[in-house]
């Protein structure tokens, strides 16, 4: 049997699954495709979570295309972090390409060109549907630790949340927040100070800063009303297809905190909601990460054990998680261990540092007899990746070079006209888009503070009036001590003194 024949046999048996996949593409060999030798992803294990990664121009993002348009064909919507502003194409079909029919004819794959169902959404002024949330669906822990506050400010939190829920206070946005701690420590310390014990100015201030720093990067916009509900995600439309939800974050790059606190925002409102799922044929909702290191770079320690913490536990709600990026170094250890399929597209080696983060890339993908991973790594051409993927029992697939499918709908972005003809037919633009700005705690804790204040006016004014009525009782009755009788006043004036001293002088004679 020859090498080629042996590799065939290696690739077919290692990627053929008993249930639904999605066919990524055609293996390679010595640089040379191997028709019909399919790379398959089992759906079973797509929520095993997942790497994209790449030098830049490599095809990292047709690769996410072709899975994310696969998955919606098969029923399972995803939700696309689109940071560079170029998937919104999945909307409309390929126009085909000679290059396209090449690539396909070398796969044994046919091509056609097709559309999918597509949500545009954003996190800030840009248009979509508008996506927020409130203070108090974040929860003093989950806030804390996207704050990166110390242990003594989380518990000031905590205690916040408290006296809020005590007083049904909503906390829905972050100027709620940020009056209930300045009242904290000027209107309402004696009343916190009785109920929860001293709170520390100092500590408030950092706090403050802290939310200042978020707003700054946009999160006045993010946190608020109308709350998005995250079942909104599952649509699927007329035909069966799943939605493909789009998150436009061209403006938010030089914001990590924002698009930070969003996504950790998400997945616990997810983990949260969604229900135990087990181990199912297919997974219920898929999440593309592009752009993932400003998850990473920017979180903090706290922020980080939050994530890796979500990341092994969604799963089981049958949820998968696809981080896209430059360099597999970009995503922590921790998360990396738990990432079952690895698409791995060229690295370029420049500097003696690129060398090494090579040879520690191709440390994480399986032993094969049939690659240098190290060498296949730097010669892989665009739209080639090597591939590693679990099977339905959760073992890894056999390594292979790939040549990539091309994606069915088009790789480039709807027109203005094409995005505002896709936003006119959105259903839930109207459900999100009004913002509300009802009672909450900024209203109530204004309202409180006023009457209190008119209380102490009526006081003050009561004590004045009675301070007046009681100097003026004081005064009246000086002046009537002062006044005598007029009987007094003649019998004591001098001329009957006088008289009455004569005759009482003639009578002792």
């Amino acid at each position: 049997m020859s090498k080629s024949d042996e590799f065939l046999q290696h690739i077919t048996q290692g990627n053929t699954h008993k249930g639904d996949y999605i066919t990524l593409g055609a293996a390679m060999l010595d640089g040379k495709t191997i028709n019909n030798a399919f790379v398959n992803i089992p759906l079973k294990t797509m929520n095993r979570h997942g790497l994209i990664a790449g030098a830049t121009g490599t095809g990292k993002t047709k690769t996410l295309q072709v899975l994310a348009e696969n998955l919606s064909e098969k029923g399972i919507p995803v939700l696309l972090m689109d940071i560079k502003g170029d998937l919104s194409g999945l909307a409309k079909p390929s126009p085909g390409h000679e290059k396209i029919d090449e690539r396909h004819s070398l796969i044994g794959l046919p091509f056609e060109a097709k559309k999918f169902p597509v949500e545009i959404m954003t996190l800030s002024e840009q248009e979509g549907v508008r996506l927020r949330a409130t203070v108090s669906e974040f929860g003093p822990v989950l806030l804390s630790r996207i704050l990166d506050v110390t242990e003594t400010q989380a518990g000031i939190i905590s205690v916040i949340f408290k006296y809020c829920d005590d007083n049904k206070l909503p906390l829905l946005d972050l100027k709620d927040f940020k009056k209930i701690l300045q009242y904290a420590t000027n209107e309402g310390k004696a009343e916190f100070q009785n109920a929860y014990g001293r709170i520390s100015t100092a500590s408030t201030g950092a706090i403050l800063r802290k939310i200042i720093e978020i707003e700054q990067q946009g999160g006045d916009l993010f946190f608020g009303e109308k709350s998005f509900d995250v079942q909104d995600l599952l649509r699927l439309d007329d035909t069966g297809q799943a939605f493909i939800n789009i998150i436009r974050l061209t403006d938010i790059q030089d914001r990590p905190k924002l698009f930070s606190t969003f996504m950790l925002s998400l997945l616990a409102e997810i983990y949260a909601t969604f229900p135990e799922q087990g181990d199912t044929e297919k997974p219920k909702l898929v999440l593309f990460i592009d752009e993932a290191h400003l998850i990473f770079n920017e979180a903090s320690d706290a922020l980080l054990d939050q994530i890796e913490s979500i990341v092994k536990l969604i799963r089981s709600k049958g949820v998968g998680l696809y981080f896209v990026t430059q360099n597999p170094t970009d995503v922590p250890e921790a998360v990396l261990g738990q990432l079952g399929l690895k698409v791995q597209h060229a690295l370029r080696a420049f500097t003696a540092k690129d060398r090494k983060a090579i040879k520690l890339t191709a440390q994480n993908y399986p032993d094969t007899d049939y690659y240098n991973t190290a060498e296949v790594l730097t010669a892989l051409g665009t739209g080639e990746a090597l591939v590693s993927a679990l099977n339905e029992k959760g073992r890894p697939t056999p390594l292979a070079a790939t040549m990539m499918r091309a994606p069915m709908s088009r790789m480039d972005i709807l027109t203005d006209s094409e995005l505002k003809d896709l936003l006119h037919t959105s259903e839930l633009i109207e459900k999100y888009n009004e913002t509300i700005d009802r009672e909450s705690a900024y209203e109530l804790l204004n309202d409180k503070i006023e009457q209190a204040e008119a209380e102490e006016a009526k006081r003050k004014a009561q004590e004045e009036k009675e301070k007046l009525e009681k100097a003026a009782s004081r005064k009246s009755a000086s002046r009537s001590s002062s006044r005598q009788n007029p009987i007094v006043k003649v019998l004591s004036s001098p001329t009957v003194i006088r008289s009455v001293l004569g005759i009482l002088g003639k009578m002792l004679k």
